[in-house]
């Protein structure tokens, strides 16, 4: 499919010069052969809605706020604006976020500016850091992660959806060592063991397996490379666990929530260092809302009316902290 060409050649041809030449073959590879076999009906018309995004220079950009600035809409023309707006909701819906394009601002249903103020007290300096974002979205953080200094950073997501977010957000934004790949975990090489810190957040729960996916975090690190780790949790000891028996808040794929002391004790058992908790925080209904961007059920809808500390499945409401840790030298 000749329209991904030029996503991805820039990057493969920069890899080459970085910490991950090694394995620039293996994920090229990987790259292609998703994009040959590519059969989402809805992709003409999100690659059609990019194309036709107007060729705008943002004569501001701020990526290190909640809401990031790409452009004010001071010196475009309506009919420009009017484009970009019908192009952007043709993409909907927007999950992670949010943002303001010229002017535009793009309500998305995470405030996903709330969590980066939770997660980034505790990292280590990402400047210079080489850092791989799991389940990335759109790539909020990713750029967010570029602001605070990182060398590179790599996002994965299956999405095709997100993938063209993205891709509509760089071409405003420009050629920042950012980029974002349609790929899980599961599709990475082996052990890559590349990466100063890799983050997994929103991730964990989803994985049929909780304790392979710490594995397959700590073979992305090097040695002593941080895990930065956020997923939903329940009070309890060491020993709770819940296994929601067929959704969990609406979602169908969610497997094991289990207590902090039981998800720092199985951090521990994989073979991680220097293991702390460092938030646990209930999601709000601001945090998580449906919006003009995202008109689909949120939060709010998955709640016990009667009782907001619980969902609709009579299950603890959301609460989620978040787990640092260090790869073993």
């Amino acid at each position: 499919m000749n329209y991904f060409d030029n996503f991805f050649s820039q990057f493969f041809s920069d890899l080459a010069h970085t910490d991950l030449a090694p394995w620039r073959e293996h994920l090229q590879e990987r790259i292609e052969r998703k994009l040959t076999t590519v059969n989402h009906g809805d992709l003409p018309r999100w690659l059609s809605a990019l194309e036709a995004m107007p060729d705008l220079v943002p004569e501001q950009l701020d990526l290190n706020r909640g809401r990031l600035l790409i452009g004010t809409g001071e010196r475009c023309f309506e009919s420009e604006l009017k484009q970009l707006e019908q192009s952007l909701r043709t993409l909907m819906p927007w999950r992670k976020g949010p943002y303001e394009l010229f002017g535009i601002n793009l309500e998305t249903e995470w405030r996903s500016d709330f969590k980066w103020d939770r997660v980034e007290p505790h990292l280590s300096p990402l400047h210079n850091r080489l850092v791989l974002d799991i389940g990335c979205g759109n790539g909020y953080h990713c750029w967010r992660m570029s602001a605070a200094g990182a060398r590179q950073v790599i996002g994965i997501d299956p999405s095709w959806k997100f993938l063209i977010q993205f891709r509509a957000l760089k071409k405003y934004i420009g050629e920042l060592p950012v980029e974002l790949l349609p790929l899980g975990i599961e599709e990475l090489p082996k052990r890559m063991r590349s990466f100063d810190t890799v983050f997994s957040m929103g991730v964990f729960y989803h994985r049929r397996s909780p304790i392979d996916h710490l594995q397959e975090l700590l073979d992305m690190l090097k040695p002593g490379g941080e895990l930065v780790l956020e997923t939903l949790v329940i009070d309890g000891d060491e020993n709770t666990v819940l296994v929601p028996d067929e959704r969990y808040a609406q979602m169908r794929n969610v497997w094991f929530l289990p207590s902090c002391k039981a998800l720092e004790k199985w951090i521990k058992r994989v073979g991680y260092k220097d293991v702390r908790c460092v938030d646990v925080n209930q999601t709000s209904i601001e945090e998580q809302r449906s919006t003009d961007w995202m008109q689909f059920h949120s939060l709010a809808d998955f709640l016990d009316p009667e009782n907001p500390n619980q969902t609709v499945e009579g299950l603890p409401a959301p609460k989620r902290a978040i787990f640092i840790a260090q790869a073993p030298y």
